[in-house]
């Protein structure tokens, strides 16, 4: 069955980031390639709030080829590479504001004769319960840093609205000071494929 997602409007994107890292919560990432399509709903965020978290990239406004496009306007693809795993955010601040929002889990839709293949040898709950299992399963590339998400061929659509969220501090930042308390991580509450 063929799905006819459209990508979200960029006004989307243009709501404070700690709310735009729960609304993402229950949309679709979708990946046209050509090998298929693949898609999932984001069951789980993490946000980064700039100059002043001490987790982020860009803290003290520090400005490199790599961090470039999380000071262009929202809703711009931020990828990176963490131990040879492509990482994907959605950038979030206004334009010099760059602050973003790591997708750390999906909950896989379409596609997933082609996801298996990717992450082959997983069992299906471990397909895309990480932000680097993700990137794998729907074939997401540093090749696809400062596109934006509102454009195929990656793109984020509507999905549901979750009954219940959850929030706790982030994950893998234990260098960081008072900043990896803060409550910063969302999910789905619930969900199976939340990254342990």
């Amino acid at each position: 069955m063929k799905m006819n997602h459209r990508p979200l409007p960029i006004e989307f994107y243009y709501q404070p980031t700690l709310e735009l890292a729960q609304s993402l919560l229950g949309c679709l990432l979708i990946h046209e390639t050509p090998e298929g399509i693949a898609a999932g709903y984001i069951v789980e965020t993490e946000a980064y709030m700039g100059a002043g978290d001490r987790a982020a990239h860009s803290f003290g406004n520090r400005r490199t080829r790599r961090t470039e496009v999380m000071f262009a306007e929202p809703g711009r693809v931020y990828t990176f590479v963490m131990h040879r795993h492509t990482l994907v955010n959605v950038v979030s601040g206004a334009v010099e504001v760059p602050e973003a929002i790591l997708i750390r889990a999906l909950d896989p839709l379409e596609g997933l004769d082609l996801i298996g293949e990717r992450r082959a040898g997983r069992k299906r709950g471990e397909w895309t319960n990480g932000p680097g299992k993700l990137t794998e399963a729907l074939g997401i590339t540093m090749e696809d840093y400062g596109k934006k998400f509102t454009e195929r061929p990656l793109f984020i659509s509507s999905g549901y609205s979750p009954e219940d969220i959850s929030s706790g501090p982030r994950i893998g930042i234990e260098n960081t000071g008072e900043a990896r308390f803060r409550p910063w991580r969302f999910w789905v509450t619930g969900n199976h494929n939340v990254s342990k």
